[in-house]
């Protein structure tokens, strides 16, 4: 017994043993108790009370901590309903489909599949007829004139990113408004350029086009395109009597716009596979963000359309001069490094301004277009200037690619001469480049008188949104190492 008292008990133990002991004693007590007179009312209220505590005394040893219980069964799960709003997956290339299908393609046509037009032989008349055509447009309107307005071009050559590349569904690709400005126009080239935009472009997303004119005399332009256009449904004509120039005629169009987005390009254009889609999804992602094609060359002598290679990747972005002349340069190395592929956007200073797609809501919030702008010049640097200034991004998409006819002189006249574009530069210099403008008068003294002469009133929301000259500084600090800048 002393052995056994000097050995160390647990606390376990010590409660095991304790509970035998009691549980032996109620059991000698209930033999005593059950054997006395069961009429007698104090044994039986003690008998009551007995069986009340083996019965505490049970409960008490069942629920020991070191019993183990069973496992909780997991709550169930409740499936998230599907937003009809909000679709999962990605757009398939059904829902997809152009606005019109592409007719039929003869391989040996005309310039198909982007191909240039030959002609060996000429006679007279023939020759006469593009010299003409030349001196009216600056390119062969002879050779257009004799492509199909539907040609084809060709198998979709974009590096296979851009070609595998898929579209979710949610949030939706937003709609879009295209807006095609023109003056005297050759037929061939403006309904080359519309129907080039319904055989490419998605119906789902396409919301109309509209065709602006810009006070054009030529006589194919009037009724004959109205009647003409009447057929594609979602093309519509509006007019502006008096020729006002580019930018007051894109405003005439994005005040009636009814898409959410939208995309402007010149009236000689070729849309190539898929060049919607990448413009739209950019917006949807950055919805301050103004984003631009990759251009590629419609040659203006035989139209061969310039198609991308697969192995390719972007080179150009825009630049400026301190004269305020827009020029590319190469995108720079540590750019290249911020892209993964060609799925991602080239982040450029400036850009050329006859093709991108913005906004509808972010336009507005900009300002718009400068309307004291005329007839042409540089309304894309001031546009540049305003985006970046005002809290937005410029962007070059390079698996958006669109063909333009680039030609190597005007055809069309200045009613009040081509001084109308120095006065827009000095409107862009004065309102966006601060003390920067004395570096662009400096090199056009024409310009510095001009600036005493020219008023330019601010609006409210442009001095709202008027931002410090941070991008100004970095392209001035960039530019002066490679040019001369006094």
């Amino acid at each position: 017994m002393r052995f056994f008292l000097r050995r160390r008990m647990s606390p376990l133990k010590l409660a095991l043993l304790g509970g035998t002991f009691f549980m032996v004693a109620l059991v000698v007590l209930q033999r005593d108790v059950g054997s006395s007179t069961a009429g007698d009312p104090w044994f039986q209220e003690l008998v009551d009370k007995k069986d009340k505590m083996i019965v505490m005394v049970r409960e008490a040893v069942h629920n020991i901590g070191f019993q183990i219980g069973a496992p909780q069964p997991p709550p169930v799960q409740e499936h998230p309903t599907q937003d009809i709003n909000c679709p999962t997956g990605f757009y398939t290339q059904s829902e997809l489909k152009p606005h019109l299908e592409r007719p039929p393609q003869d391989p040996a046509a005309p310039g198909a599949d982007g191909k240039a037009f030959q002609k060996d032989k000429m006679t007279e008349e023939e020759k006469k007829e593009k010299e003409d055509g030349m001196t009216r447009h600056c390119f062969n309107q002879f050779a257009s004139d004799r492509i199909s307005l539907s040609r084809s071009l060709g198998d979709d050559t974009r590096p296979r990113e851009c070609v595998e590349r898929r579209f979710r569904r949610c949030p939706s690709l937003p709609t879009t408004s295209v807006i095609i400005v023109f003056h005297n126009e050759a037929w061939s080239t403006l309904l080359r350029t519309v129907y080039s935009v319904l055989h490419t472009s998605p119906a789902i997303l396409l919301k109309e086009i509209i065709l602006v004119d810009d006070a054009s005399v030529a006589e194919h332009l009037k009724s004959q395109l109205e009647e003409f256009v009447r057929q594609l449904k979602i093309v519509r004509v509006v007019r502006q009597l008096e020729r006002k120039g580019l930018i007051t005629a894109r405003l005439l169009g994005a005040s009636i716009a009814q898409g959410e987005v939208l995309t402007f390009l010149d009236a000689h254009c070729e849309c190539f596979h898929g060049w919607l889609e990448p413009l739209l999804a950019r917006i949807v992602e950055e919805p301050t963000a103004v984003v631009s094609p990759e251009i590629t060359t419609i040659d203006l002598n035989h139209f061969q359309f310039n198609k991308p290679v697969v192995t390719n990747r972007a080179y150009n972005r825009g630049n400026f001069d301190w004269g305020l002349t827009f020029g590319w340069e190469p995108i720079p190395e540590e750019a290249k490094k911020l892209r993964k592929d060609e799925t991602y956007p080239v982040k450029t200073p400036t850009f050329a301004g006859g093709l991108f797609s913005i906004s509808k809501k972010y336009f507005e919030h900009i300002g718009t277009y400068d309307d004291k702008m005329e007839i042409w010049g540089g309304e894309n640097v001031e546009m540049s200037f305003r985006v970046w200034q005002c809290g937005g991004q410029l962007e070059i998409m390079p698996c958006s690619v669109v063909g333009h006819v680039f030609r190597t002189k005007s055809p069309h006249t200045f009613p009040k001469g081509t001084e109308v574009i120095i006065r827009n530069q000095v409107r862009l210099a004065e309102v966006w480049m601060d003390d920067y403008k004395n570096i662009f008068y400096r090199r056009n003294k024409n310009a510095q008188v001009m600036a005493s002469e020219v008023s330019v009133t601010l609006t409210a929301h442009t001095l709202i949104h008027l931002s410090s000259p941070t991008f100004l500084s970095k392209i001035y600090t960039l530019y002066c190492k490679k040019k001369a800048c006094f």
